[in-house]
């Protein structure tokens, strides 16, 4: 095989996230996005030594399974990746997916309690970024999800599926307000142009909505206009919130320079398990709040009897896991390295008139070892990289009797564990919890003892 040649391929299985498996004179071809017993024309796009990658070009056998997808440009926007999947055949995908990394690590003798569905499996997300851009280049102004394939080519979602209507509902206004007006998108090469990305939280279980409108400096805009259409909006949810944001990173990368807001309050609330959450503009939250229920149910659970128990809550973000985490416990200890985020998490703990809780501003990899305090038990919730290795080294010399690890990838996941399993931990307990419906992405939780 060379690279850019095309050749037939048979997809045997798949391997996360999302990558059929073929073989072609003996040698493992990854192909994205493909489904076991498809037969495809692909083309070489990647070919090293320990891996050689194909991309689609045609469908020559396609599997009997498939359903219509909701979304009218599923396809072309990459988003979605297996809106044409039924949803119990998606989990099913997914589930021997995360195990056979489990197998290949040699991690097992543990109960695998399987795959828990998302509560909702469309219009279940809470927070979405939407681009400003051009599908063609030069073409009219487009508002949405990078397309497939095509890194500099936006194509508007105002049919997205996995948003309810309210985000629809806002798209559009802004979309139609702003190519009438004749602004200016960003443009990343140049860098020029005014209008980057909105940006859309909505509280799943208070109806809350915040809109921000994400631009350059780099002309004046009077938003008044666009403030009373959008208050004029009827929601079914409450419209509590637009602000502006400037932004004039040079990466595509959403953040703030400076905030303005523009009508109402700059966050939402949300609430998880009886307990409420302010989010800010840019706090990290789980995308899928209902999900998110289910997953910290699945923790709670794990930590069982723990009244007596010091748990450490580390990568804690807003502090949602430790919070929920702190009614079953003596004291809750949580790290994270975002300052913004520990002001939160301290802020939703004496919202929920938490007293139990202490958050630490710091790398974890640098604040773990100057920590005196002892855990029973400790929450890893690590970002996509996994767990720092000298944080690692920091966790295990702990010898908390119990870790329970939430990870948003599997990969990251077995390589963590295969260190804890070599250090005296024994994997316990396996659940997935589909918090991402129709994409490639899967929340693993894993309950450790200490021999």
């Amino acid at each position: 095989m060379k690279k850019n040649g095309i050749y037939e391929f048979t997809i045997e299985n798949t391997e996360f996230p999302s990558m059929g498996v073929a073989y072609y004179e003996g040698e493992k071809v990854l192909i994205k996005n493909a489904l076991p017993c498809q037969r495809v024309l692909g083309r070489i796009s990647k070919k090293r030594k320990s891996k050689i990658e194909a991309k689609i070009i045609e469908i020559i056998e396609d599997v009997d399974y498939k359903v219509l997808p909701k979304c009218s440009v599923f396809g072309i926007c990459g988003g979605c990746t297996n809106q044409d999947v039924p949803y119990e055949k998606q989990l099913e995908l997914k589930k021997n997916q995360v195990m056979r990394l489990f197998d290949k690590a040699g991690i097992s003798d543990f109960d695998f309690e399987g795959i828990k569905s998302s509560p909702e499996v469309f219009e279940y997300r809470n927070k979405m970024e939407f681009t400003f851009g051009d599908f063609e280049k030069g073409g009219n102004i487009t508002l949405g999800m990078h397309a497939k394939g095509m890194s500099y080519s936006i194509v508007t979602v105002d049919d997205c599926r996995i948003v309810d209507e309210d985000f629809r509902t806002i798209l559009k206004t802004i979309l139609n307000y702003f190519t009438d007006k004749n602004i200016s998108h960003y443009r990343i090469m140049p860098h020029e142009g005014y209008l980057r990305t909105l940006v859309v939280r909505k509280g799943k279980n208070t109806g809350e909505i915040l809109i921000n409108i994400v631009t350059t400096s780099q002309m004046e805009f009077d938003f008044t206009e666009i403030v009373n259409i959008l208050k004029s909006k009827s929601y079914n949810g409450k419209l509590t919130g637009i602000i502006h944001t400037i932004n004039d990173s040079l990466s595509d990368v959403v953040q703030a320079d400076k905030i303005e807001i523009l009508f109402g309050r700059e966050y939402i609330y949300e609430k998880l398990l009886g307990l409420k959450f302010k989010i800010n503009p840019f706090a990290f939250f789980q995308t899928n709040s209902k999900g998110a229920e289910k997953l910290y149910s699945i923790v709670r659970n794990f930590m069982g009897d723990s009244s007596s128990k010091t748990v450490f809550d580390l990568y804690c973000g807003t502090g949602t896991i430790g919070q929920i985490a702190a009614p079953k416990a003596k004291k809750v200890v949580g790290i994270e390295l975002i300052e913004e985020a520990v002001r939160a998490a301290k802020e939703n703990a004496k919202l929920n008139g938490l007293e139990n809780c202490e958050f630490i501003a710091g790398d974890i990899k640098d604040v773990i070892k100057d920590i005196t305090e002892k855990p029973d038990l400790i929450i890893l919730d690590p970002p996509r990289a996994g767990v720092h290795p000298k944080a690692l080294e920091y966790v295990l010399n702990f010898k908390a009797k119990d870790i329970i690890y939430v990870s948003c990838n599997p990969k990251t996941l077995v390589q963590d564990l295969k260190v804890m399993v070599e250090n005296g931990y024994k994997v316990e307990k396996v659940v997935l919890m589909d918090m991402f419906p129709h994409t490639a992405h899967v929340e693993t939780c894993v309950l450790l003892s200490l021999k």
